[in-house]
């Protein structure tokens, strides 16, 4: 059917506490929103649904990227195609979770990608559909079923050869971004659709997300946010803070000023969504996984990236939980068991070492989940098996925090505010 939208610390502590009452950074974007994806997850994962969303309410999660597959909602042609009430269509999977996502008043970017065989002369659904009206009216139909999302992705990776063909910014254009843009600001007031999605390289017989933003200018996209994954393309030697090609055309969140450029100088009105982003851990990938203090460690330094770099709005960790399948995704919050690795409570409180100057060394941090209890945080230290308190901190009104204090190579510190305690972090 469809709807219309309708306590007191000692004094002891009080001198180097005082060290950790700081100010946000002037380029601070506090508006960022830091959320999840992971369809499968929500869609099939353990317990009940209102229990994997009751879970996205304790972490602090905010926003939701979650996908309707065109080719599976609607397999038949649809009489009425922009009546979400036509009998092609089937919004039953999807409706469970948004109506879900909206009832725990955690906001979504739904992205639209799959085209199905009636719409593209019977192809594989990666291949563009051959006309940009069945798009359109699709997204007009999704549009009305779901008028309180704000913010809609169109596609994703469409710059890699497995996700779009042909793999070209002019027909990602022309039949796609520009008619859902056209479709989803005809229905929803105030809605933003982002264009490109792209993945951080083109691979075989793709295009770079550099020419492949250029090329979408070229074809005069229509976009409010332009969105893109910034994974790390050698996750064993490059972190969210350094690494990366600077003249390559390729764009990881180490070299995110480049797609910052890129968009002001190409689409000075539109933001940047970050839309998938996150680091494998060995185990259980061999392979391409970093140590799972690692992959914590990059998730504070990623979270801090995006929340010093103009224009950002959004940064998605992908995935909640790892993937069944070794060669697939194991960059989860937890494993396939469920267990929970560091990074999970990293995402509660991230926590990164943004500078060293000499001795001092400057922490950005974030009490993101709801029991870390504002306004004050204790910065802790490791003091042999034990953990002794080094600083308070008073968060601002986006959860964050600062200090800037000394401390020696190797020292361990973490974030611990009510019932929530991040994730270790080795100072270097």
């Amino acid at each position: 059917m469809t709807r219309f939208a309708c306590a007191c610390l000692g004094a002891t502590l009080a001198a180097t506490m005082l060290l950790g009452l700081g100010t946000p950074l002037a380029s601070a974007a506090p508006g960022v929103g830091y959320g999840v994806t992971d369809d499968a997850w929500l869609l099939d994962g353990p317990g009940t649904l209102e229990s994997r969303l009751a879970q996205l309410d304790t972490l602090g999660v905010r926003v939701v990227r979650f996908t309707l597959h065109w080719d599976q909602i609607a397999t038949t042609e649809p009489s009425a195609p922009t009546d979400p009430s036509d009998p092609a269509y089937d919004w039953a999977a999807a409706d469970a979770v948004l109506d879900g996502l909206h009832g725990h008043g955690i906001e979504v970017v739904l992205q639209l990608v799959g085209t199905p065989g009636w719409a593209n002369g019977g192809l594989a659904a990666n291949y563009a559909p051959s006309s940009a009206t069945t798009f359109g009216a699709f997204a007009t139909a999704a549009a009305h079923e779901y008028p309180w999302v704000r913010r809609w992705l169109i596609w994703n990776e469409p710059n890699q050869v497995r996700w779009l063909r042909p793999t070209t910014p002019k027909v990602y254009t022309s039949r796609l971004l520009n008619p859902g843009y056209a479709a989803i600001h005809a229905v929803i007031s105030g809605a933003q659709v982002a264009g490109g999605g792209t993945a951080p390289r083109g691979s075989g017989g793709g295009v770079s997300p550099v020419n492949w933003l250029l090329g979408m200018r070229a074809a005069n996209a229509r976009l409010d946010a332009y969105a893109h994954n910034p994974y790390p393309l050698d996750p064993k030697r490059e972190t969210p803070l350094s690494g990366g090609c600077k003249q390559c055309t390729t764009i990881t969140m180490a070299t995110i000023a480049k797609l910052v450029g890129l968009v002001t100088r190409n689409f000075p009105r539109a933001r940047i969504w970050l839309t998938e982003y996150g680091y494998q851990s060995n185990p259980p990938d061999r392979l391409l996984g970093v140590s799972p203090a690692l992959q914590a460690r990059y998730l504070g330094e990623g979270a801090y990236a995006a929340y010093r770099t103009a224009r950002v709005d959004l940064l998605i960790q992908f995935l909640y939980r790892d993937e069944p399948d070794v060669a697939r995704f194991q960059s989860g919050l937890v494993t396939l068991a469920g267990k929970p690795k560091p990074a999970l409570a990293a995402f509660e409180a991230p926590l990164a070492q943004t500078s060293r100057r000499g001795a001092r060394v400057d922490l950005w941090g974030q009490l993101r989940a709801p029991a870390a209890t504002r306004p004050t945080a204790l910065l802790e230290r490791k003091a042999g098996a034990s953990w002794q308190p080094l600083a308070q901190l008073r968060a601002d009104v986006g959860g964050f925090v600062r200090w800037t204090g000394a401390l020696p190579h190797g020292a361990v510190v973490r974030l611990h505010a009510g019932t929530v305690t991040g994730a270790a972090l080795s100072i270097r």
